[in-house]
């Protein structure tokens, strides 16, 4: 006869298991914007350049986890913290201001990498040091002092940045590397600014000047000692009139797909006019979904922060490629007369090498290519439980997705100015936790 003590024990297992069953997610921060940035040019005509001002299209992604954070142009990971003091691995935007009919044959945007060292004075201001470089050794060694307030519908973020420049830096960005410049301090200031319109929609807006230092001021290729850019747009964030839910019926998957490239555009596509690729290209994925909502302006939606790897199969015409997408995603669930769910994703992509059906479609149109491009997945699954009267089934999922490279029509400087891109018609099994 079991004991008193084992019975407990065997109490306390059964509760776990029920426990582990119900366990839901939590609502996390996360948010998905739209903005248009505007900016200064401050090259003189000396150097080729005869507009004042470029203005690119930026879509932005948010998310801030324990360690790991998307924060509009730019993410970063924490590797130590220790009470107010933190180190961080970053990665951000590098926008390079030049007129739009050039940033395509010159490469446009590019990114800044490195380590900072962070502290939180209190609940709002905190500084940070950091040294950063972009992917050819070109550094900036900056320091920020920033502050954070929310006041009522309203969210500000001033802040003040001394950046720090090599020679090597001056020389490559602003003397086009014809002209030597010698190493500076340029200060930069200015905010950001968000209000709650309603729900789950935010209004975003931004401004910041840069005061070259002064080798870059006097040089022949520079005609402002000043630089200018604004920020303008909407976006989508977690409700700030209500908490962040406890609980939430988002599950995390796991998705695996494999496509065949086509050489046909998105409308074709979605209007049943595949034409297949000749060199019959193929690729493999795996994304992860990590549950961020249920629930967008009172509409049941499964949101996630869905990073995934991409292989690009060797053939006859391009070598084996990888590709590194992170998005967000969101499923939209009917139940007749079975469960199915339509899914729409918007992120980046970025592949080590462009494939052959993007090369060849952006040589075509006369464009240089460019590894990063706007990421879209549109998807359409079934549940296979339902669909078979199968409830040990109830979490796998048999779908269609599109998965989609392109650069919004030209009109952002950091995928190159790019109009086109690269489709693949993919089947996938999607597996609930």
């Amino acid at each position: 006869m079991a004991s008193f003590a084992d019975t407990n024990e065997q109490l306390s297992e059964t509760a776990s298991v029920e426990e582990l069953r119900e366990h839901r997610e939590e609502e996390k921060n996360w948010g998905l914007a739209a903005v248009v940035r505007q900016a200064s040019i401050p090259y003189s005509e000396g150097a080729g350049v005869d507009d004042s001002s470029v203005m690119t299209f930026v879509p932005m992604m948010f998310y801030r986890g324990e360690k790991f954070y998307i924060n509009g142009t730019e993410t970063g990971y924490q590797l130590y913290k220790k009470d107010e003091f933190s180190a961080n691995a970053v990665l951000r935007m590098h926008f390079i201001d030049i007129p739009a009919i050039y940033q395509n044959s010159i490469g446009g945007d590019t990114g800044m990498g490195g380590i900072q060292l962070r502290y939180q004075w209190d609940d709002n201001v905190y500084g940070f040091a950091e040294v950063v470089t972009d992917p050819d050794a070109h550094f900036q060694a900056n320091l920020e002092v920033g502050a954070k307030y929310e006041v009522g519908d309203w969210y500000f973020h001033p802040s003040a940045t001394l950046i720090n420049k090599t020679s090597d830096y001056n020389t490559h960005y602003y003397g086009f590397n014809k002209e030597s410049i010698g190493g500076g301090s340029d200060i930069k200031f200015g905010g950001k600014v968000r209000y709650h319109v309603t729900s789950n929609l935010y209004l975003l807006g931004g401004a910041y000047v840069t005061r070259f230092d002064k080798n870059v001021r006097h040089s022949d290729t520079v005609n402002d000692n000043w630089h200018a850019e604004y920020y303008a747009g909407f976006g989508f964030f977690n409700d700030s009139s209500k908490g962040e839910k406890s609980s939430i019926s988002t599950k995390p998957y796991l998705r695996v797909a494999h496509g065949w490239a086509t050489p046909s555009n998105m409308g074709d596509i979605l209007a049943g006019e595949t034409e297949k690729d000749e060199f019959n290209n193929q690729l493999t994925s795996v994304f992860y979904g990590h549950p961020l909502t249920d629930n967008l302006f009172g509409i049941p939606l499964d949101i996630y922060l869905t990073p995934g790897f991409v292989t690009h199969w060797q053939s006859e015409v391009q070598d084996f490629s990888a590709e590194l997408v992170m998005a967000i995603k969101a499923y939209y669930t009917v139940n007749w007369p079975v469960k199915w769910r339509l899914g729409v994703a918007e992120g980046l992509s970025y592949v080590t090498d462009v494939t052959y059906i993007e090369r060849t479609e952006l040589a075509d149109k006369g464009y240089e290519t460019s590894k990063l491009l706007n990421y879209i997945d549109l998807s359409l699954d079934v549940n296979i439980g339902d669909l078979i009267n199968n409830r040990s089934l109830d979490n796998v999922w048999l779908g269609y997705s599109m998965h989609h490279r392109s650069a919004i029509f030209e009109q952002a400087s950091q995928f190159g100015r790019i109009k086109g891109g690269s489709n693949y018609n993919t089947v996938y099994l999607q597996f609930d936790f």
